[in-house]
């Protein structure tokens, strides 16, 4: 037993590593294109800020978009990791429970119904208040919702898309009341977009991230004993039902802080886990193959979303095409063994 986990170990170490390499590799490709290409040796002297207006183009225009396709895509892998592992169903991802719906209504409401008043008074913050009260309320009527005698995955799951389909429809009447430009540019970033990050929008995010990542991980043990099941976590002493609560919140949070600054970014949360499960080839999921899958993801698809189409379109339109394939894949797969099988 002890020799299996052991391999386990280091198969997962492996993984980890080889997945962050090629994300530093993405993140390298895309710091030296655009209308500006560099090769390795200049963009290495403008990382070192020795490259003149090199290094204004790297380090002020590039970096803070790469940087954040690598971090949030990492942020919402394991947001996703956590919603599966609790909710033991692949299928349980915030954006399908509603959660990034909710954090997108929110920074709809504080920043367009509720006017300039608010966000004269919290400036900046405004998208990332907006974005922590709409997916943190979304998660508490979720739950409530889903709460019969102990929340039960499958529950979760058809509740969350429920309310995720109402929310959806007040995010189009709310842009429907307002003027056709602001609409526009709404509906762009709600579409999930990195154009628009730089250092001044990124920094409040990942030192919120650094936050929230240090407590999920002191909470991971937990998350273990409950993937056991409630009945056996209860007889070691767990609180279940708080201990769910506790990392249900740091879970919304990490999907908050993401779609404050650039909008929700759909299906990566659903399928990093899942295919860095596949590639570790363990019981459970992941969480640090999760986290590196998700930024090999994300950095992957903001470097196409950039570069390799003739139009540059937003990173989020690159997910949803990307995960609606893996989607299918998913659905279509028991239906595929069933018919190897004969239906045996």
């Amino acid at each position: 037993m002890s020799t299996t986990v052991a391999a386990r170990r280091s198969r997962h170490a492996v993984v980890v590593a080889v997945l962050v390499g090629l994300a530093l590799a993405l993140t390298l490709v895309s710091l030296s294109r655009g209308d500006y290409p560099l090769g390795l040796g200049d963009l290495l002297r403008a990382l070192a800020g020795d490259g003149g207006f090199a290094s204004t183009i790297v380090l002020h225009w590039r970096l803070p978009r790469a940087l954040a396709a690598i971090v949030f895509g990492a942020a919402l892998a394991l947001s996703g990791a956590i919603f599966q592992t609790l909710t033991r169903n692949p299928l349980g991802s915030p954006d399908v429970l509603g959660f990034s719906t909710g954090a997108y209504t929110g920074v709809l409401l504080l920043s367009l119904v509720a006017g300039p008043t608010v966000s004269g008074v919290l400036g900046g913050a405004t998208t990332i208040v907006g974005a922590l009260a709409g997916g943190l309320g979304t998660a508490v009527v979720v739950y409530l919702l889903a709460r019969r005698g102990g929340v039960q995955g499958f529950r979760l799951i058809v509740v969350g898309i429920a309310i995720s389909a109402m929310l959806h429809a007040i995010n189009v009447w709310i842009l429907l009341q307002v003027q056709d430009e602001v609409a526009m540019a709404a509906s762009m970033w709600g579409a999930g977009t990195l154009s628009l990050i730089d250092w001044a929008g990124l920094v409040p995010v990942l030192i919120l991230l650094l936050l929230v990542v240090p407590a999920l991980v002191l909470c991971v043990p937990l998350m273990r004993q409950l993937e056991l099941g409630d009945d056996l976590a209860s007889m070691h002493g767990v609180a279940v039902e708080r201990t769910r609560r506790r990392i249900l919140l740091l879970a919304v949070v990490l999907i908050a802080a993401v779609t404050a600054l650039s909008g929700p970014i759909a299906f990566v949360a659903l399928s990093a886990p899942q295919l860095a499960k596949r590639l570790v080839n363990g019981t459970g999921i992941p969480l640090g193959a999760s986290a590196a899958m998700g930024a090999v993801l994300l950095g992957g698809a903001d470097l196409v979303a950039q570069h390799v189409l003739p139009t540059t379109l937003p990173v989020g339109v690159i997910t949803i095409v990307l995960g609606g394939l893996y989607l299918v894949g998913l659905l279509l797969t028991p239906a595929l063994k069933t018919l190897r099988t004969g239906g045996r």
